[in-house]
């Protein structure tokens, strides 16, 4: 049994580790408190941005509450199941590799919210009909995710008098 867990927790971390290097990696924009905390740090809402991995010219802005107190500052809690996600075109829209154009989209995104099990993951759609970009948030967990969901849409325009370029789709 020993070696049964042990074989599945290297499998698990190997998973996590090659999978995160096609995800998109965020930056801190900055927070703001929404209760205050005698010990440890307060609850917010921190805001993070990223730029989609294969779409240039496409930045995404994610907000999400943060755990504080004595367990959040230990890393220990457990997050909110809630976020929202605004996307905007920042460029002329490029396509660095090919992307997903099925209707379940492709992961551009990944953030753990909890010491294990649980995740804040951003998909990209395409939507064939118009040349958009939709994306999606939701938290996710091994058994059950959570129903609360946010959308953003970019429509790629001209920018600066550069078209965008058509979507490279596999």
């Amino acid at each position: 049994m020993k070696n049964f867990l042990g074989a599945l927790s290297a499998s698990a971390l190997i998973l996590l580790c090659t999978g995160t290097f096609a995800l998109a990696q965020s930056r801190d924009i900055g927070s703001i408190s929404t209760a205050f905390k005698l010990l440890g740090p307060n609850h917010k809402i921190v805001i993070s941005a990223f730029d989609d991995p294969k779409v240039k010219g496409v930045s995404c802005y994610v907000a999400r509450p943060k755990t504080g107190g004595i367990k959040g500052g230990l890393g220990l809690a457990e997050d909110p199941s809630i976020a929202s996600v605004s996307c905007v075109q920042t460029g002329p829209v490029s396509f660095s590799k090919k992307i997903d154009g099925d209707e379940n989209g492709e992961e551009v995104f990944d953030e753990s919210r909890s010491l294990i099990f649980k995740s804040l993951q951003i998909n990209r759609l395409f939507d064939h009909s118009n040349g958009s970009l939709v994306y999606v948030v939701r938290t996710t967990r091994i058994i059950e995710g959570s129903p609360a969901t946010s959308i953003s849409v970019v429509a790629p325009m001209t920018w600066n008098g550069v078209a965008p370029q058509k979507a490279a789709i596999k």
